[in-house]
């Protein structure tokens, strides 16, 4: 599995399995042993995952007792938005003018 440079948040998002892991920990922290069991790939993917999103801002760990909780932490993804902004405003023109071009031929 390819790993991310630290902090690449672009690449953290670009694996599938890690956006599933960011929707689950979406709604609330989890284990880590919670977390493996909802896939199924080995404890060691899961922990490599795991360490390129805390890696990438998107992920937090924290103690509890012998257990790790992890729990996301969506701001990291707002460089994300920023620069996806340009380009919805470039399909909101296109989709505009595709609705005109769409009306005219009726």
């Amino acid at each position: 599995m390819p790993t991310a440079p630290p902090g690449d948040v672009y690449q953290a998002i670009a694996d599938p399995r890690r956006r599933e892991i960011l929707e689950l920990l979406g709604t609330d922290e989890q284990p880590v042993q919670a977390i493996v069991d909802r896939f199924d790939v080995s404890f060691a993917a899961i922990s490599q995952h795991l360490r390129v999103l805390r890696e990438a801002g998107l992920v937090a760990r924290r103690r509890d007792g012998r257990s790790q909780l992890y729990r996301a932490t969506p701001s990291a993804l707002e460089e994300v938005h920023d620069w996806t902004a340009q380009y919805r405003a470039f399909w909101r023109g296109r989709l505009k003018r595709l609705n005109k071009y769409l009306s005219e031929r009726r």
